[in-house]
């Protein structure tokens, strides 16, 4: 898959170097970092002992907030409505609307997504951690932003080039959040890294959708045990690839 699409080079900066026993940036670009779909799986599920509670609050707290933000933004969307005059001025009012969730979302979904990396180094957790990152929500906004346009167009050319960058770029929102990288170096990293294992990547996310999906059959009780082993297996998968910040731990 490396060859079916090759976006523009960045100027990569290697100022994340070694971090702790496991990746860097120099390694995970050059492909040197282990994925071994059975240990990233038999870890996750023992890290989430001790883990669950935090999660799961940290998810309630996410989905409050965007309940909140619906509503607000309904209101908002509602009385503009009643004093619209043009399908332009409606079209308008649903993009500020979305990109307003984004901004505020975002940010707390890679709140959640931190909780699962720092729990792979064993490093406190707390469920305040979904709001401690809304200083990136420009970054982050613009890194979707850049992420689903070089998708798109993938996806137009053959529809092959974007399936790869739909899974070449699954690690571009955390390396904004961790490793405080530009949007398009993160997007960069991000590709460079996961086309070395490219198959093996979607294949334990394909697993790790299948344990979900069964878990939700009865109920939705296995949720209690699986929603977190998969905050912290993206967290494992993070960590062998790139290492934790030394910055990251102790906060």
């Amino acid at each position: 898959m490396a060859n079916v699409y090759q976006p523009p080079e960045s100027n990569l900066i290697n100022e994340n170097q070694d971090t702790g026993d496991y990746g860097s940036i120099d390694k995970a670009i050059s492909g040197d970092y282990e994925l071994s779909i059975g240990d990233v799986l038999k870890e996750s599920w023992e890290k989430t002992s001790g883990a669950k509670w935090v999660v799961h609050l940290a998810f309630i707290y996410y989905m409050l907030v965007m309940i909140g933000v619906m509503v607000v933004l309904g209101i908002a969307t509602s009385m503009f409505i009643g004093s619209a005059t043009s399908e332009a001025g409606l079209v308008i009012m649903q993009v500020v609307t979305q990109v307003g969730m984004n901004l505020i979302m975002l940010p707390m979904g890679l709140g959640l997504v931190m909780i699962g990396i720092k729990r792979s180094v064993d490093a406190p957790i707390s469920s305040s951690e979904v709001f401690a990152h809304f200083s990136k929500m420009i970054r982050l906004f613009a890194t979707m932003v850049l992420m689903y346009l070089m998708i798109i167009i993938g996806l137009l050319l053959l529809v092959l080039p974007g399936i790869y960058l739909m899974i070449a770029y699954y690690m571009a929102m955390p390396l904004v959040v961790e490793k405080n990288m530009s949007p398009w170096q993160a997007l960069e990293v991000s590709r460079k890294t996961i086309t070395h294992r490219w198959f093996s990547v979607l294949f334990l996310l394909i697993i790790l959708a299948i344990i979900m999906l069964v878990s939700m059959i009865p109920l939705g009780l296995g949720a209690i045990w699986t929603l977190p082993m998969m905050m912290i297996a993206y967290g494992i998968l993070y960590r062998n690839m790139f290492g934790v910040e030394s910055e990251t731990v102790a906060q």
